[in-house]
């Protein structure tokens, strides 16, 4: 595991040392997608070769229109950490956006099944930032579950946004933002103050077995904890250090997104759909309304 998180350390770094030669969208084409997301119309897919540099500068771009209407940043979320996701997307490297105020919906909230674009759900979590000084020296899952303070059961609602979603590749989910949209939020549960209780949650957090169900028990999609960047703490570190790589401090308080540990599952209106994690002491169902 510690191997493991080192490798993503290192790619969070490389991504980083590439985004100085970017050459990003142009402003008119940023504000057709700016028009598109608030009107929940798809818009046209950037370059099919958008380089990683590329994807990030349009990201930061992107994020710098949408924040004029959607406020504050409330935390950020890792993308493409699965590898099943991954070559949905032909990468084999993780991507980050920004999570905003509004974005997150209580436990049993009802939503328009087409609440984006292209709205999807998928099977997620969340981490919330206690210590930003620790969580920044972190350099193992250890390390880094010692400074958050929750654990948040999270089913995400992205949105694809684009014409055509199959050709995006990793630099085009960067872009837009990876996707965010919307999420429901349930039940947090605290992290243990014991290094005794922590190691028995570090254990869970890796071997879950994380299920998606509608409301007549029929299983969607499934995941397992290890199934991104083989433990939920390793994708924390990956962001942690990719949103370093580009001068962004996080703040107390801050939520993190892992990532998906299902695949991504296009909603309908009048289903009803359920997260479950397994092995995950005390951990709450999350339940949304599609309508």
């Amino acid at each position: 595991m510690r191997r493991a998180a080192a490798a993503w350390l290192a790619a969070a770094a490389l991504g980083a040392v590439g985004s100085a030669q970017a050459q990003c969208l142009d402003d008119a084409q940023i504000q057709a997608w700016v028009t598109g997301y608030l009107d929940k119309t798809p818009v046209d897919n950037p370059p099919g070769d958008l380089s990683a540099a590329d994807g990030a500068c349009t990201r930061a771009k992107f994020n710098a229109a949408l924040a004029q209407r959607l406020g504050k940043v409330v935390g950020y979320k890792a993308g493409l950490t699965n590898p099943a996701v991954q070559k949905r997307f032909n990468t084999d490297q993780p991507v980050w956006g920004k999570l905003y105020e509004g974005m997150l919906l209580p436990n049993g909230a009802t939503v328009p099944a087409r609440f984006g674009a292209r709205p999807l759900f998928e099977a997620d979590l969340l981490l919330r930032v206690a210590d930003p000084a620790a969580l920044k020296q972190a350099r193992t899952p250890a390390q880094a579950l010692a400074a958050v303070d929750q654990v948040i059961p999270f089913m995400e609602l992205p949105d694809l946004l684009v014409q055509a979603p199959p050709k995006l590749n990793g630099a085009g989910v960067s872009a837009i933002n990876v996707g965010a949209r919307l999420g429901v939020a349930g039940q947090p549960l605290a992290v243990p103050q014991d290094e005794a209780g922590r190691t028995a949650l570090l254990q869970q957090l890796r071997d879950m077995e994380v299920t998606l169900s509608d409301a007549q028990g029929k299983e969607l999609g499934r995941g397992k904890g290890s199934d991104v960047l083989e433990h939920p703490l390793a994708a924390v570190l990956w962001l942690v250090q990719a949103l370093g790589a580009e001068g962004i401090e996080l703040k107390q308080g801050d939520v993190l997104s892992v990532g998906s540990f299902s695949p991504l599952l296009p909603p309908v209106a009048g289903q009803s759909a359920e997260l479950r994690y397994e092995g995950l002491a005390g951990a709450q169902p999350v339940r949304v309304q599609f309508e």
